[in-house]
């Protein structure tokens, strides 16, 4: 017999992530808002909202859960390379809602986003907070700095929780996933959760990790405390290979 889909109320409180549906795989709850108090909730407990426009709120907790190991990340010649010529500028927090907007931004293979307008004010709020976070990268032409790559998540305990990120050149969404798994390495986090596979993360090396192994994970290392001005704004180091 399949799970229900459950009917959320005002309380910022969710059903057990492993109850969610097989079909569509992940389907957990429908309702209640996108607050702060609620997202740290649903982030804590393996679940995010996903959905489109005229569709109410959607809850989601896919198995299995698409994730990059820190010490797995690809890095293909091509982009080793890249790297290596330090071309561009690689920064933390400086321009979130800038982030955000370029992810929810029409592309050829993505026409209309799920990145609405009520999602980035809830996402910039808790950006505000010091829970939502970006990588950009950035290109000087002509003395300006362009935004060109990057990308933006959540981050709660050892944990950050991919959301978007986008590219204006060649491989640049790419650079910024490099740096932030660099990053996160060396503070001591586990993993970056990429939520639901596709060609494109497995090329750069992510994996499956069956839902019940992910929360088991989530449940023993939410807690951590994280370094302090781990996510102050500022200018990331070279990457070295």
């Amino acid at each position: 017999m399949p799970n229900s889909i459950f009917l959320l109320d005002e309380a910022p409180l969710f059903p057990d992530a492993r109850l969610a549906q097989d079909e569509p795989n992940g389907l957990l709850a429908v309702g209640g808002d996108l607050s702060v108090p609620r997202l740290i909730e649903a982030y804590r407990h393996g679940i995010f909202p996903w959905f489109c426009e005229d569709e109410p709120i959607l809850w989601w907790s896919p198995d299995p859960r698409c994730v990059f190991m820190l010490d797995e990340i690809h890095v293909s010649r091509s982009l080793r390379r890249e790297l290596n010529k330090a071309r561009y500028t690689i920064t933390i927090n400086r321009a979130f809602g800038q982030v955000m907007q370029q992810c929810a931004a029409p592309r050829a293979d993505q026409p209309e986003t799920w990145i609405l307008p009520e999602m980035q004010q809830a996402y910039i709020k808790l950006h505000q907070q010091g829970l939502a976070h970006s990588i950009e990268v950035w290109e000087n032409i002509d003395g300006e700095e362009l935004l060109v790559g990057g990308m933006y998540g959540v981050s709660i305990g050892r944990f950050f929780f991919g959301e978007s990120m986008f590219s204006r050149r060649p491989n640049t969404s790419k650079i910024a996933l490099v740096y932030l798994a660099h990053t996160l390495k060396q503070a001591g986090f586990s993993m970056i959760d990429a939520q639901v596979g596709n060609p494109h993360l497995y090329r750069m090396g992510a994996r499956d990790m069956a839902r019940e192994e992910f929360l088991w994970l989530l449940k023993q290392e939410i807690n951590w405390q994280q370094p302090p001005n781990l996510w102050q704004s500022k200018i990331l180091r070279e990457w070295k290979d």
